[in-house]
Order: C-alpha cells, then structure tokens, then sequence
C-alpha cells in the first residue's frame, strides 16, 4: 500500500499498532482500515507477540470515519464501509484469543470510540473524550457500539449517550465503567505499555480463553456458561503455563510463562 496509515513495532512481547493519520485526527478511510485489518492478523499469527497495544498518533486517538470519503461517490459506500472496514475490525479486536490494551490517548468519537471500547482493557488520558456522535449526521452508532456500551455503561446511559452524543470526559468515563483506569497525558502510554507488558508476561493461552468465555458469557445463560467453564478449564489445565504456576506457587518463586 502506497501510504503507511497503520505504525507498528515490537516491545518485547508487546506488538504496538498506532494509528496514523494525525492530521485527519486518525479519522478512518478504507486504506487505514484494512492497514489495521492486517496488523491485527500479523499479531494473531506472530507467536512472539502475546498482547497488543493499540493507540493513535498525534493528538487524536481517533475520529471516527472519514465523511470525505463517505461522500465521494467513487468510494467505498456506506455498505462496504460498516462490512468490510469496522465489522472485521472489531471481530479481529473479539476473536484474537491474545489481550488488546487500548491507550486512548485524545478524542475517541464515532467507530473510533466503539472500537477502543471493544478492546480487552481501555485506558484514557485524563484529557481524552469519547463520543456517540452518530446521532449528529442522522447515522445509527456502528462498529458494535449498540452491543458493547449498555453492556459496559447500563441500557439507560447507553441510550442517552447515543442519541444526544454527548461527549463524555476521561473521568466520567472511569466513574460509569467506559474505561479500566486514567492517566495523566504524559504517562498514558508508559502505564498503557507497563499492563500490555504485565499481560504479555501471563499465561497467554488462559488468558485466551477467559477472553473466550467473556465473548460467549453475552449469550449464555448461566447453566450454559457454567458448563463452558467446566470445558475451557480442562484445557487450561493441561496447558504448560498451569503446570509452571502451579510448581511456581509450590516452590516459592516466581513463575516463568511461555505462553503455551
């Protein structure tokens, strides 16, 4: 691709995928998304990379789409931009069985908002801000922004947040449970990098299955989730890094995990 709108680099068992397109406000057009697409694949596949940390260039984290190319009547259309741009992405962001701490490091609106919230574990600069702001050019809020928020903020706040997009202060995003934790600006992505370390240095394929369960737990019942407890824990069991934990504990020392 002729332009480089996804940055990338390795930090230990950290990938880190930027957004980048700061003079847009890492606004989304169809280059980006599908940049983003296969960074979030090459991290799935690299066995090396145990956790991923996602964050935008500049001063944004992200602006949501690019109207001007909503707009350009030899561009993608609305259609191709929710299914081939945003559904894939926030399926990769659900379905990699490895954790995604997103560092949300400005303003987070529209499908940028709705994609830091489908992450593993957000945290927001103190002056980040996130906005619902579909409501604004008559659209309904996209990239699993429906599914995800009431079931992070309450069916109530989720409702009025959409449709009066109002915008929403890294605070008062903490205190309704958008976000894991704040940051002061300087600090976000050493603190962002420090858990996304933290996480890279745990049982990755436990973690990969919590993260399983945490997806199936939406539809369940609680006899159906209980027994996929029961499932998933049997494979855990017999996974390299329980035996390690598990001699760890007994030996009084510090577990070393592989991952596998």
């Amino acid at each position: 691709m002729s332009n480089t709108f996804i940055l990338t680099e390795t930090i230990g068992g950290v990938r880190k995928i930027r957004l980048n397109r700061p003079d847009k406000f890492n606004s989304f057009n169809r280059e980006m998304a599908l940049q983003l697409q296969a960074a979030l694949d090459e991290a799935a596949a690299d066995a090396t990379v145990r956790a991923m940390l996602l964050t935008g260039e500049g001063k944004a984290f992200c602006a949501g789409q690019d109207l001007v190319e909503v707009m350009d009547i030899n561009g993608p259309g609305i259609d191709k931009i929710v299914t081939e741009h945003y559904n894939p992405i926030i399926m990769r962001i659900r379905t990699i069985e490895k954790p995604i701490v997103c560092a949300v490091n400005g303003v987070a609106a529209g499908a940028g908002a709705n994609i830091a919230l489908a992450c593993d574990v957000v945290i927001a600069a103190n002056s980040a801000s996130f906005i619902q702001a579909f409501s604004k050019i008559g659209l309904i809020p996209d990239s699993g922004g429906t599914f995800t928020l009431p079931r992070l903020v309450g069916f109530q706040r989720a409702s009025a947040l959409m449709m009066l997009g109002d915008k929403v202060g890294a605070a008062d995003a903490l205190q309704m449970g958008m976000v894991y934790k704040t940051a002061e600006d300087g600090l976000l992505q050493e603190q962002a990098l420090a858990i996304a370390t933290t996480l890279a240095e745990m049982p990755t394929k436990g973690i990969g299955l919590t993260k399983r369960l945490l997806n199936e737990s939406m539809t369940n019942n609680l006899s159906q989730q209980l027994a996929r407890e029961g499932d998933e824990q049997i494979v855990a069991a017999k996974t390299y890094d329980y035996s390690e934990g598990v001699n760890a504990f007994l030996e009084k020392r510090k577990p070393v995990f592989k991952g596998e």
